[in-house]
Order: C-alpha cells, then sequence, then structure tokens
C-alpha cells in the first residue's frame, strides 16, 4: 500500500528571488522562459541534437563513463580509496607502495612500456562518497592528471540496491605536451596524451572491470 503524496505550500513570508536579476537582463545568450518562447527553445534544442557525434564533440574536453554497480555505495567507496586495488581493476597501473611523501604512492603504469613511473594521490570524502585520484606520469611534484569519481546510491537515482559511478577526466594541457620529457623512461617513449582519443574505451574498460569483481564480492550473488 502506498501513501499519496501531501503538498504543501511556500512557507508565509517568503519572497522568492526574481526570476530575471538586474545583472542578468541584458546578458545575450542566456536561454530561458522568460526570454525565449517555448517554440524557439525546442528549436534550438533540436539543432542541439544530432543522430551522430564526433569523438571530439562528445570527449574532446571531458571524458566520462559511468556505470551501475551490484554493491553497496560504501563497498565501492572502500574499495576505490584503496591504494592496492588499482593492481586489479586497471588495465596497466601496478605496484603502488608508499613513498617518503604522506599520502603520495609510487607505482608502474605499463601502458606504453615496462618501465613508466606513475604517482598517485587519493583524496576521499566518505560522506559525499567522492574519490579524486590524482595522478602523474615520471614525478610527484605535480599531480596533473585527476581522475574523478563520484558514488551515488542506486536505490535514490534508480530506485534499486547498489550503486551509480560516474568518472569523468579533463584534458589538462599537458596531455597535449609532457611537461618533463627528460623524465621520460626512454626518449622513445610515447606521451599519454597521444591515447586521449582512446580515453573512453580504455575508461570503460576499467569501469566494467570495476563492476565485475566488486558484484563478485558484493553483489546479490555473492
Amino acid at each position: 500500500m502506498t501513501t499519496a503524496p501531501t503538498h504543501t505550500d511556500p512557507a508565509a513570508g517568503y519572497t522568492p528571488p526574481p526570476a530575471v536579476p538586474d545583472d542578468l537582463k541584458d546578458v545575450p545568450g542566456l536561454l530561458r522562459w522568460e526570454t525565449t518562447p517555448r517554440e524557439e527553445a525546442f528549436a534550438r534544442a533540436a539543432e542541439l541534437t544530432k543522430e551522430t557525434f564526433t569523438y571530439d564533440e562528445v570527449y574532446g574536453q571531458f571524458v566520462t563513463v559511468h556505470q551501475y554497480i551490484d554493491a553497496p555505495p560504501q563497498a565501492v567507496y572502500d574499495y576505490l580509496t584503496d591504494e592496492r586495488n588499482l593492481n586489479e581493476y586497471t588495465y596497466s597501473t601496478r605496484d603502488f607502495a608508499p613513498t617518503d611523501t604522506p599520502g603520495l604512492y609510487q607505482g608502474r603504469d605499463t601502458l606504453l612500456d615496462d618501465e613508466t613511473k606513475i604517482f598517485l594521490r587519493i583524496d576521499g570524502n566518505p560522506d559525499a562518497l567522492t574519490v579524486d585520484m590524482k595522478c602523474a606520469w615520471d614525478q610527484g611534484e605535480e599531480l596533473w592528471m585527476v581522475y574523478i569519481h563520484r558514488i551515488i546510491s542506486a536505490e535514490t537515482v534508480l530506485g534499486k540496491r547498489g550503486s551509480v559511478v560516474i568518472w569523468t577526466n579533463c584534458h589538462h594541457p599537458y596531455y597535449d605536451k609532457n611537461p618533463h620529457p627528460e623524465l621520460a623512461s626512454s626518449p622513445e617513449r610515447p606521451w599519454v596524451g597521444d591515447t586521449w582519443g582512446l580515453f573512453y574505451a580504455g575508461h570503460k574498460v576499467e569501469i566494467d572491470n570495476l563492476k565485475t569483481i566488486l558484484e563478485l564480492r558484493h553483489g546479490t550473488a555473492a
């Protein structure tokens, strides 16, 4: 038996903010109901909706993958914040070990050769269920490759047990040019940014690995 939703009125004395604040009245390019007729807004939406998009249109500046995982959000968070687990679900990062700098780990990335050093720091917020993995090849002073994770209760957004994981990378300028070529494992080694066009595919493989492992250990059938 379900209970009918209740409807509440705004609190007495509440005054909403103006729909169009003074500083926005003459700003060009804002598409809002108060200034743009519905027909024009839907026409604009149709222009932005195409049957096909190029890779660069979708992933030129930001690469995001997402996945439903039949595992509790806390279990997903605990797994992602343990640097040892990158051995299991990533394609190529291995053997992270603590350095003399607290919270900084050094490992290997075997993506393009066997000797590339990768440095890592994991910043997690257990209340917000966010996990930021800050990395860099060859040096640990500037961790510019940032893997941004958000874990959401699937009960909240999908109406079922488990978690939704959203994972985003941003196209930092260093992807286009190695800031420290002198630190490369060899002069002939390609640069990580050369593979940006494969980031969606690579991270899709890894988030699928994440799903498989966590559902094996924490899923309904576990």
